[in-house]
Order: structure tokens, then sequence, then C-alpha cells
């Protein structure tokens, strides 16, 4: 009877010891699961913390090194654009100065093609072609001659007053005396406006780039500003042209003439374009009767 029971106990009881025995071998299984885990999770830790400093410092180089190669072609590159750019600048300041050249020409020849209409002489446009430096650009050569009709003594002028006269002439070209040269002359009005109507005789002082208006009247009014217009008494000039604006004045006396220095309106160092008046002054009468101890050719030719 104690045998019968006890197997039947063992019966009952054996659900219990199945479920106690599968709940058991999920411990152990989460157990093992988690111990592998955490081995796992360590060992890649681990890992991870060797790998890091060599990650980074791998990635660091190759930063550098690919951004050393990178900003070596950007510069390369910037270079270029920077040598274009400047190329087409320089091109661009090449074409506004010949344009801006070109404008002062054509202003230049307008005012010299209008010549006539103000003062009522043909005229022919020339250029200047060269200058003799051993005389201080006092005398230039420009590109028109005789087969224009340029002759010798012919004034030489721009639109802001007179240059020279011709002393020089072939078939082709002209040399021309400036005002500045020591042995050019010309006679002149003292006076804004020509009003004052003093005379004087002007002449170049060489290498100063003035000339001198001289024998004035110390009692004439002479001042700083005034200008100076040819008078045509001297066979060379038409009257009424601009010769300069007087820069310094010493004041004479009743008895000595004033000391007068003029720049010259045409700006004779900078002369490119210039017009040949086709002006033959009148002829001098030629006086029939002279004082017995008077040269007679001093008197009709002395300026």
């Amino acid at each position: 009877m104690a045998s019968v029971r006890t197997q039947r106990e063992i019966r009952q009881r054996a659900p219990i010891w199945l479920v106690m025995l599968l709940f058991a071998n999920l411990i152990v299984m989460a157990i093992d699961a988690r111990e592998k885990f955490t081995q796992e999770s360590a060992i890649k830790g681990s890992a991870q913390a060797i790998a890091s400093p060599i990650q980074s410092a791998v990635s660091w180089l190759t930063g550098t090194v690919g951004g050393f190669f990178g900003n070596l072609a950007n510069l390369g590159s910037t270079t270029r654009e920077n040598e274009r750019l400047k190329q087409q600048l320089a091109d661009t300041e090449l074409e506004l100065r010949k344009a801006r050249e070109a404008a002062a020409e054509n202003e230049r020849l307008k005012s010299l093609l209008n010549l006539k209409e103000r003062i009522g002489y043909d005229r022919v446009v020339a250029r200047v072609i060269a200058r003799d430096a051993s005389v201080w650009f006092n005398t230039i050569i420009i590109n028109r001659g005789s087969a224009v009709g340029i002759a010798l003594n012919m004034p030489v002028v721009t639109a802001e007053g007179i240059v020279g006269r011709v002393v020089a002439v072939s078939p082709w070209t002209s040399q021309v005396m400036l005002i500045t040269d020591e042995k050019a002359a010309a006679g002149g009005v003292i006076g804004r406006l020509g009003e004052s109507g003093a005379l004087g005789s002007v002449r170049g002082l060489g290498t100063s780039g003035l000339v001198e208006m001289r024998y004035v009247s110390g009692l004439e009014k002479v001042e700083v500003g005034d200008y100076v217009l040819t008078t045509g008494q001297d066979s060379i000039y038409p009257p009424g042209l601009n010769v300069g604006t007087i820069v310094d004045v010493k004041h004479g006396t009743a008895t000595q003439p004033h000391q007068i220095l003029i720049k010259p309106n045409a700006r004779l160092d900078q002369l490119e374009e210039l017009a040949v008046l086709l002006y033959h002054a009148p002829q001098r009468p030629e006086l029939e009767q002279t004082l017995p101890n008077l040269d007679k050719n001093k008197a009709t030719s002395d300026k």
C-alpha cells in the first residue's frame, strides 16, 4: 500500500517538478546569455578603447594631407584666376587709356579745325614727329611741308596760343622754332583783353620755358595774370593771337622798363598736333627818303 501511494504521489508531483526544471533552465540560459553579452561588450569596449587613438590619428592625418593637397589645388586655381583677372584689368585700363587719348586728340584736332572761323586764316594741321633735345626742345619737326603750301616764317599755333614759326622747310616736313628759343621774337600787347595798348618785344629765354617781354615803360600798369597778344607788327604773326600770361613782374620806374616774364599759353612741352597758318604778312613799303646817317635796311628790318 505504501508503495502504491508513493508512485501515485510521484505522478501527481511530476508536473510541478517539470515546471520547476523548465524555470530553472530558463534562469540558467538567461544567466549564460547575460554573461556572454557582458564578455562580448567588454571585449568590444577594450578594442574600441585601443583603436580609438589610432583611428583619431589616422583620421587627422588623412584630413590634414587631403586638406593640404586640396589647398594646393585651390591655390593653383586661385593663382591662375588672379593672373587672368590682372591681365583683364590691364587690358581694360589700356583700352580706357587709349579711349581717353583718342578723345583728347579729337578735341585738339577739332579746336585746330575751328581756328579758321576764329582767326580768319587758312591753316594746315600737322603732327609733331621729332624734337631737338640738344636745345631743350626749342625746335621741332612737323610732318607737313611746302607740298601743302607751308613756307618760311609762317606762324605755327595751337588753339591755346602761338607756338613759333617755320624756320626750315622741305616738301614733306618743316622745322619750327618755338617762341621760347632765345633767337625767336614776336611783338605783343600787354593787358587784359589787349586794352592796355602797351607794346614790347617778346623773346625766348631758352631753357626756362618762359618768354620775356622787354621795353615796356615802367609807367604802364602791368600785373601778374595779364595776358599778351600779338600785334601783327613783327611781320610774322597776325594780330590778336594769344602769346601767354604774365607770371612775374619786376616793376620799373619812370626811367626803367618793367621786367616781365610770360608763360606761353600753348603747352609747348606737350605738343602733338598743331596748325601752320598760311599767313603772309603785308609787305612793308620801301622808304624813298632817309636821313644821310640812317641805315635804310636797319630801319626797315629792325623789330
